[in-house]
């Protein structure tokens, strides 16, 4: 379902845009996703909305058929959000240890309190830290949107996969463009 509307209180979930994964293959160039991510913050600063920034700093225990990427400490500086997002002492920061932003965090009781009805999500990499983020989202009870062009992954099947099958289920799909008219309405 194509972008409907913008809940007065929503909020813009930016995840693992953070100096240890700009590294990586990603299937596109990650400078226009990481230009699209920066308009996408100042507008929701702009209009007073919540940002949550999100950094992954390891994985959930457990036992899995594929090697972690990272075994023991990660490096210096792994963690630190890219420059170009200009962390506000206001931004909401979430430091995760699984996939997504809500299942080892305080981020929903955070958004609540805020009075936080729908999510904007963003980042990388759309197969994993955004899937998992907008799904514990939508289970969370929020009405969640997904800037399809501010997002990317290393794996062009999953990237696809999550666009076409997963997050049309989960919510509304819209381009950067598309969200930013809508937060300009509240304007008019």
């Amino acid at each position: 379902m194509a972008l409907t509307a913008l809940d007065q209180q929503t909020a813009l979930i930016v995840v693992d845009l953070q100096k240890g994964i700009m590294s990586a293959a990603f299937i596109e160039p990650i400078a226009p996703v990481i230009e699209r991510a920066v308009a996408l913050i100042r507008a929701f600063r702009q209009h007073d909305l919540p940002v949550v920034l999100v950094n992954a700093a390891g994985t959930a225990p457990g036992r899995a058929e594929q090697p972690r990427r990272h075994i023991g400490p990660l490096p210096d500086g792994f963690t630190d959000f890219i420059p170009d997002l200009d962390q506000q002492p206001g931004d909401i920061v979430v430091t995760k240890y699984s996939w997504g932003a809500f299942a080892t965090t305080d981020l929903d009781a955070r958004l609540k309190s805020l009075g936080v009805t729908q999510v904007v999500v963003i980042g990388v990499a759309t197969g994993t830290g955004v899937e998992a983020t907008a799904r514990q989202a939508f289970e969370a009870g929020y009405n969640v949107a997904l800037a399809i062009d501010a997002m990317t992954d290393t794996r062009p099947e999953a990237h696809a996969y999550s666009i076409k099958n997963v997050f049309p289920r989960l919510g509304e799909t819209a381009t950067t463009e598309e969200i930013m008219t809508e937060l300009a309405k509240r304007n008019a």
